[in-house]
């Protein structure tokens, strides 16, 4: 097996743990910012986890766009969407992913 093809497996479990969260809340919520925003800092804990999670979504985007401009990245747009829409969980294995595409071929 390929690393690459971890990578794709890590997409996938990147993508439903977190919406496995997130979807319920979307449900009994709605896209209610305020209330997402109080319940993601509602304690040290989740702060912390907070800003983990958004200090490596910019770390995520410094690399992705320029690993764009040095290793003329291709689709390099696809991870930072990931990032927007999943969380860093999509967004850095789907770069990886495709780092290893490209070095492959």
């Amino acid at each position: 097996m390929k690393i690459r093809h971890c990578y794709l497996g890590l997409c996938v479990l990147g993508s439903v743990l977190p919406y496995s969260c997130f979807l319920p809340f979307l449900r009994e919520h709605g896209l209610d910012l305020q209330r997402f925003i109080q319940q993601l800092f509602a304690n040290q804990i989740s702060g912390f986890f907070g800003w983990d999670v958004i200090v490596s979504s910019i770390v995520l985007w410094v690399a992705v766009l320029a690993d764009r401009h040095q290793r003329r990245l291709r689709h390099a747009w696809l991870p930072l969407l990931g990032n927007l829409l999943v969380g860093v969980s999509l967004g850095l294995p789907l770069w990886l992913y495709l780092r290893e595409v490209q070095t492959d071929a």
